[in-house]
């Protein structure tokens, strides 16, 4: 299977992009810094491309089977449109070339909701802050993203992780349709979640929720990781 990924230079891509190749896929890794991206392998294509340039995502795409986006930005208080403008570009090239499988990573705080394992500083404190104040516009671009793709004719999937943090693998992970308990989601963990659905069709035309059952910081750990992290 030809799977196209963009957003292949970021962490959670990165890790996707090797899974891909691990599981015996051909990989078309999309990126706007083709010389920055540190894997090579004879089943890889690296593609420069943004994708905000339609030509170059055509381009991109021509020949696939699969398109997976994990495309993200930085927290901003600025507007940001890479999401919506992304999915765009990405589905008209798309229906171009008649490829229909789509999955995109958006976030569990485009629909904030109760988290069980949250508790009171999590679902009072930390959420209603994040998705009012330095989240705002990227999760307003989400939404806009997931809009956008429902309302396309694709076979699409939308991928919803909670907190991310790095692990050294894949783990256990729970997947539920729209929202989960769980707070956390591995880069690893949403990577194979994201490449399992280039081959199953349990999911399509459904946002999911990936939540990583094991490995999992607390809260007080996530927050004492973010506090003293350098650079």
């Amino acid at each position: 299977m030809r799977i196209v990924v963009f957003g292949a230079n970021g962490l959670t891509g990165r890790l996707l992009t090797e899974q891909a190749l691990a599981a015996r896929h051909d990989v078309v890794a999309v990126t706007r810094r083709p010389a920055d991206f540190p894997i090579t392998h004879e089943r890889l294509d690296v593609v420069e491309a943004d994708v905000h340039d339609a030509p170059a995502v055509d381009r991109a795409i021509d020949g696939a089977h699969v398109v997976l986006s994990t495309l993200g930005v930085p927290f901003t208080r600025k507007p940001i449109s890479v999401y919506s403008d992304g999915v765009r570009t990405i589905a008209a090239a798309m229906a171009t070339h008649g490829i229909k499988r789509l999955a995109v990573v958006s976030s569990s705080a485009t629909e904030p909701h109760y988290h069980a394992d949250g508790g009171f500083l999590m679902n009072r404190v930390m959420q209603p802050l994040l998705t009012a104040t330095i989240g705002k516009t990227t999760y307003a671009d989400m939404r806009l993203m997931e809009e956008l793709v429902r309302a396309s004719d694709l076979e699409w999937t939308i991928m919803r992780p909670s907190g991310l943090f790095d692990a050294a693998g894949v783990t256990r992970y729970e997947l539920h349709e729209d929202q989960a308990p769980g707070i956390f989601t591995s880069r690893a963990d949403l990577a194979a979640s994201l490449l399992e659905q280039a081959v199953n069709v349990r999911f399509v035309r459904k946002a999911v929720a990936v939540t990583t059952l094991e490995g999992a910081p607390t809260l007080f750990q996530m927050l004492r990781r973010e506090a003293f992290k350098r650079g």
